[in-house]
């Protein structure tokens, strides 16, 4: 039986850089709402650049069938959108006189262990804008709490580990734990591309697959 020469694809789900790329769209639409102005044109570059980051890993994934040019291209397109994002957050930061945390402050460690998993969400107590447990210092500031949303299934893991702190925490902390997040965004994608580089050269592009189809359909026709 001939091999197919169109590979599986779509499967963006199962990306870390799809699921990390969620949660730093609906971490900016949150921090849009809270802390913005709806007048504001930043907040519309903000949000389309996140929904970009994230859309266009998607639009890649369903692409790579059939052209991996396309992925290639797209990829590194919702690269290029989250690195426009995240100089906005630097803005931010600048003009409010707030530093951007150190990548190796305690601060930023807490984001990285959090995202990955390797440690749990503190969770709000009920009525209160405070949280179980003590933790690090990220998590340290008593902030006003504007309610939690009920959690949905087709949000990534790590979305519901940092929910709470996009809807209670201040703002110079939320911008730093997106930025902390696009970073580690942007760093998978960079691995992503790599990965399809090296796919792309040892592979080729849908033409060199089909006339690989081609002469195995001959090959094994003859036999």
């Amino acid at each position: 039986m001939t091999k197919g020469f169109i590979p599986a694809n779509g499967g963006y789900r199962d990306l870390l850089s799809y699921q990390r790329a969620v949660v730093v769209y609906d971490g900016t639409v949150r921090f849009c709402e809270r802390f913005l102005e709806r007048r504001d044109r930043t907040v519309d570059q903000m949000v389309q650049a996140a929904r970009s980051g994230k859309q266009n890993i998607i639009e890649g994934s369903l692409a790579s069938g059939t052209s991996k040019e396309t992925e290639i291209k797209l990829t590194n397109v919702a690269r290029a959108s989250l690195e426009e994002l995240l100089e906005d957050y630097h803005d931010w930061l600048r003009n409010h006189n707030v530093p951007i945390w150190d990548k190796n402050s305690t601060e930023s460690l807490y984001v990285r262990k959090l995202a990955a998993g390797r440690i749990e969400a503190p969770r709000l107590k009920k009525g209160t804008n405070e949280t179980d447990g003590t933790h690090d210092s990220a998590d340290s500031e008593a902030t006003r709490s504007h309610g939690s949303p009920e959690s949905h299934s087709s949000h990534p893991p790590a979305f519901t580990a940092f929910r709470d702190f996009f809807n209670t925490r201040s703002p110079e902390i939320v911008a730093n734990i997106l930025i902390c997040l696009i970073h580690q965004t942007n760093y998978l994608l960079d691995q992503q591309i790599r990965q399809l580089e090296r796919a792309f050269l040892e592979e080729g592009g849908l033409r060199e697959r089909m006339m690989r189809a081609r002469l195995n359909s001959w090959k094994s026709q003859r036999r």
